[in-house]
Protein backbone atom coordinates (compact mmCIF):
# COMPACT_ATOMS: atom_id res chain seq x y z
CA UNK A 1 0.00 0.00 0.00
CA UNK A 2 2.70 2.57 1.20
CA UNK A 3 4.61 0.94 -2.61
CA UNK A 4 1.12 2.59 -4.20
CA UNK A 5 1.16 5.53 -2.74
CA UNK A 6 4.62 6.29 -3.43
CA UNK A 7 4.22 5.58 -6.94
CA UNK A 8 1.15 7.69 -7.37
CA UNK A 9 2.89 10.88 -5.73
CA UNK A 10 5.43 9.98 -8.34
CA UNK A 11 3.07 10.34 -11.47
CA UNK A 12 1.90 13.05 -9.57
CA UNK A 13 5.31 14.89 -9.35
CA UNK A 14 5.95 13.98 -13.37
CA UNK A 15 2.11 15.25 -14.02
CA UNK A 16 3.05 19.29 -12.33
CA UNK A 17 6.68 18.58 -13.96
CA UNK A 18 4.94 18.73 -17.76
CA UNK A 19 2.45 21.04 -17.09
CA UNK A 20 4.74 23.39 -15.70
CA UNK A 21 7.65 23.46 -18.19
CA UNK A 22 4.47 23.54 -21.00
CA UNK A 23 3.33 26.64 -19.08
CA UNK A 24 6.96 28.02 -19.29
CA UNK A 25 7.19 27.14 -22.86
CA UNK A 26 3.90 28.71 -23.77
CA UNK A 27 4.88 32.07 -21.73
CA UNK A 28 8.21 32.41 -23.83
CA UNK A 29 6.47 32.32 -27.33
CA UNK A 30 4.08 34.34 -26.39
CA UNK A 31 6.62 36.90 -25.02
CA UNK A 32 8.33 36.44 -28.43
CA UNK A 33 5.46 36.80 -30.52
CA UNK A 34 4.48 39.97 -28.32
CA UNK A 35 7.84 41.63 -29.47
CA UNK A 36 7.84 40.78 -32.86
CA UNK A 37 4.45 42.44 -33.27
CA UNK A 38 6.07 45.61 -30.99
CA UNK A 39 8.92 45.42 -33.65
CA UNK A 40 6.58 45.21 -36.28
CA UNK A 41 4.53 47.87 -35.19
CA UNK A 42 7.98 50.39 -34.87
CA UNK A 43 9.15 49.70 -38.23
CA UNK A 44 7.47 52.19 -40.00
CA UNK A 45 9.24 54.94 -37.95
CA UNK A 46 12.72 53.35 -38.02
CA UNK A 47 15.36 55.28 -40.04
CA UNK A 48 16.03 52.42 -42.14
CA UNK A 49 12.60 51.79 -43.73
CA UNK A 50 12.40 55.44 -44.25
CA UNK A 51 15.92 55.20 -46.27
CA UNK A 52 14.06 52.07 -48.11
CA UNK A 53 11.24 54.30 -49.29
CA UNK A 54 13.09 57.19 -50.47
CA UNK A 55 15.05 54.89 -52.79
CA UNK A 56 12.21 53.32 -54.04
CA UNK A 57 11.01 56.89 -54.58
CA UNK A 58 13.85 57.70 -56.38
CA UNK A 59 13.96 54.63 -58.25
CA UNK A 60 10.14 55.00 -59.30
CA UNK A 61 10.99 58.60 -60.34
CA UNK A 62 14.06 57.78 -62.29
CA UNK A 63 11.72 54.87 -64.25
CA UNK A 64 9.63 57.65 -64.61
CA UNK A 65 12.23 59.82 -66.45
CA UNK A 66 13.47 57.22 -68.60
CA UNK A 67 10.06 56.66 -70.06
CA UNK A 68 9.43 60.55 -70.54
CA UNK A 69 12.92 60.51 -72.55
CA UNK A 70 12.10 57.04 -74.24
CA UNK A 71 10.14 58.55 -77.52
CA UNK A 72 13.68 61.03 -78.27
CA UNK A 73 15.97 58.41 -77.90
CA UNK A 74 13.73 55.73 -80.67
CA UNK A 75 13.68 58.99 -82.59
CA UNK A 76 17.78 59.46 -82.60
CA UNK A 77 18.06 55.52 -83.07
CA UNK A 78 15.73 56.34 -86.61
CA UNK A 79 17.09 59.17 -88.01
CA UNK A 80 20.26 57.41 -87.51
CA UNK A 81 19.33 53.92 -88.68
CA UNK A 82 18.19 56.42 -92.18
CA UNK A 83 21.32 57.85 -92.40
CA UNK A 84 23.35 54.97 -92.01
CA UNK A 85 21.10 53.24 -94.39
CA UNK A 86 22.32 55.26 -97.55
CA UNK A 87 25.97 55.16 -95.89
CA UNK A 88 25.83 51.25 -95.98
CA UNK A 89 24.29 51.02 -99.63
CA UNK A 90 26.54 53.41 -101.10
CA UNK A 91 29.11 51.23 -99.12
CA UNK A 92 27.76 48.28 -100.42
CA UNK A 93 27.63 49.57 -104.06
CA UNK A 94 31.05 50.29 -104.13
CA UNK A 95 32.44 47.20 -102.73
CA UNK A 96 30.31 45.36 -105.54
CA UNK A 97 31.50 47.81 -108.57
CA UNK A 98 35.11 46.83 -107.03
CA UNK A 99 34.21 43.05 -107.17
CA UNK A 100 32.03 43.01 -110.62
CA UNK A 101 35.40 45.14 -112.34
CA UNK A 102 38.17 42.12 -110.89
CA UNK A 103 35.32 39.31 -112.82
CA UNK A 104 35.65 41.86 -115.83
CA UNK A 105 39.07 41.93 -115.72
CA UNK A 106 39.61 38.71 -114.93
CA UNK A 107 37.87 36.78 -116.92
CA UNK A 108 37.98 32.14 -117.30
CA UNK A 109 39.59 32.68 -120.32
CA UNK A 110 39.04 35.40 -123.18
CA UNK A 111 36.37 33.50 -125.46
CA UNK A 112 33.43 34.99 -126.28
CA UNK A 113 31.46 32.54 -125.03
CA UNK A 114 33.20 33.03 -121.15
CA UNK A 115 33.05 36.63 -121.78
CA UNK A 116 28.67 37.22 -122.53
CA UNK A 117 29.33 34.28 -119.28
CA UNK A 118 30.85 37.01 -117.02
CA UNK A 119 28.48 39.91 -118.24
CA UNK A 120 25.51 37.58 -117.91
CA UNK A 121 26.54 37.08 -114.37
CA UNK A 122 27.36 41.34 -113.89
CA UNK A 123 23.98 41.51 -115.03
CA UNK A 124 21.84 39.48 -112.87
CA UNK A 125 23.88 41.40 -109.93
CA UNK A 126 23.55 44.81 -110.87
CA UNK A 127 19.80 44.36 -111.84
CA UNK A 128 19.42 42.59 -108.33
CA UNK A 129 20.44 45.51 -106.42
CA UNK A 130 18.51 47.89 -108.88
CA UNK A 131 15.56 46.26 -107.58
CA UNK A 132 16.38 45.87 -103.87
CA UNK A 133 17.52 49.64 -103.85
CA UNK A 134 13.90 50.71 -105.63
CA UNK A 135 12.15 48.39 -103.13
CA UNK A 136 13.29 50.81 -100.35
CA UNK A 137 12.84 53.81 -102.01
CA UNK A 138 9.06 52.74 -102.11
CA UNK A 139 9.25 51.83 -98.05
CA UNK A 140 11.17 55.84 -97.59
CA UNK A 141 9.40 58.16 -100.36
CA UNK A 142 5.77 59.70 -100.19
CA UNK A 143 3.43 58.38 -102.86
CA UNK A 144 3.49 61.45 -104.89
CA UNK A 145 7.94 61.51 -104.90
CA UNK A 146 7.35 57.61 -105.73
CA UNK A 147 4.97 57.83 -108.55
CA UNK A 148 7.29 60.32 -110.10
CA UNK A 149 10.31 57.88 -109.47
CA UNK A 150 8.03 54.93 -111.27
CA UNK A 151 7.65 57.28 -114.58
CA UNK A 152 11.10 58.62 -114.60
CA UNK A 153 12.13 54.60 -114.07
CA UNK A 154 10.37 52.97 -117.01
CA UNK A 155 11.94 55.99 -119.09
CA UNK A 156 15.10 55.14 -118.04
CA UNK A 157 14.81 51.39 -119.12
CA UNK A 158 13.91 52.57 -121.75
CA UNK A 159 16.70 54.45 -122.58
CA UNK A 160 18.86 51.87 -121.08
CA UNK A 161 18.04 49.22 -123.37
CA UNK A 162 17.82 51.77 -126.21
CA UNK A 163 21.18 52.46 -125.46
CA UNK A 164 22.44 49.35 -125.77
CA UNK A 165 21.06 48.09 -128.96
CA UNK A 166 22.23 51.30 -130.28
CA UNK A 167 25.82 50.31 -129.22
CA UNK A 168 25.32 46.61 -130.31
CA UNK A 169 24.26 47.05 -133.74
CA UNK A 170 28.58 48.16 -134.20
CA UNK A 171 28.92 44.51 -134.23
CA UNK A 172 25.41 43.57 -136.11
CA UNK A 173 25.64 40.01 -137.29
CA UNK A 174 28.81 38.95 -135.20
CA UNK A 175 29.79 37.44 -132.32
CA UNK A 176 30.21 40.31 -130.46
CA UNK A 177 26.94 42.01 -131.02
CA UNK A 178 25.39 40.07 -127.97
CA UNK A 179 28.13 41.02 -125.48
CA UNK A 180 28.01 44.75 -126.35
CA UNK A 181 24.72 45.05 -125.69
CA UNK A 182 24.92 43.19 -122.51
CA UNK A 183 27.87 44.99 -121.42
CA UNK A 184 26.28 48.38 -121.72
CA UNK A 185 23.38 47.47 -120.24
CA UNK A 186 25.37 46.60 -116.95
CA UNK A 187 27.10 49.59 -117.19
CA UNK A 188 23.98 52.02 -117.15
CA UNK A 189 22.33 49.77 -114.50
CA UNK A 190 25.21 50.46 -112.20
CA UNK A 191 25.03 53.67 -112.56
CA UNK A 192 21.42 54.05 -111.95
CA UNK A 193 22.04 52.42 -108.81
CA UNK A 194 24.29 54.93 -107.69
CA UNK A 195 22.55 57.68 -108.87
CA UNK A 196 19.28 56.33 -106.82
CA UNK A 197 21.00 55.82 -103.67
CA UNK A 198 22.41 59.66 -103.89
CA UNK A 199 19.64 61.29 -105.60
CA UNK A 200 16.87 59.52 -103.20
CA UNK A 201 17.86 57.48 -100.95
CA UNK A 202 17.28 59.49 -97.40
Amino acid sequence: MNHNRNVLMGMVLVVFMILAACGKSSDDSSAAMGSQSTQKAESPNTPTNTENSNDTTEAENIKTNEKVDAPKKEENVSTKTTASLKEDYLKKLNATKKEMDEMRNNPIDNTTFALKKVEGDLYDVWDGLLNEIYGVLKEQLPSEEMEQLRKEQREWIDYRDRTAKAASLKFEGGTMEQLEYVAVQNNLTEERCFELVEDYMK
